[in-house]
């Protein structure tokens, strides 16, 4: 029971590392297309990097863990 724990555990964290790095990574993208833009916007020139960046980041830990746990819950679906 341990071993299935402890694979719960770092699917969790595997799946949420990796939506914090896809989150962080389309949230920058999509600060620099905004400020590339040939018509800046308003809301561009007001919104702060950083916590676009940490929004972005923090929706893709979310993405991530609910992901791992929506596999996790199809397979002991299957098996059962």
């Amino acid at each position: 029971m341990v071993r299935k724990t402890s694979r719960l555990f770092i699917l969790i964290v595997t799946c949420s590392a990796v939506g914090v790095v896809l989150g962080g990574t389309a949230s920058q993208a999509e600060i620099n297309q905004c400020q590339n833009a040939t018509s800046v916007t308003n809301e561009c020139l007001t919104q702060d990097p950083f916590s676009k960046t940490l929004e972005g980041m923090s929706v893709g830990l979310l993405a991530g863990a609910g992901a791992a746990l929506g596999a996790t819950f199809q397979i002991k679906q299957k098996d059962s």
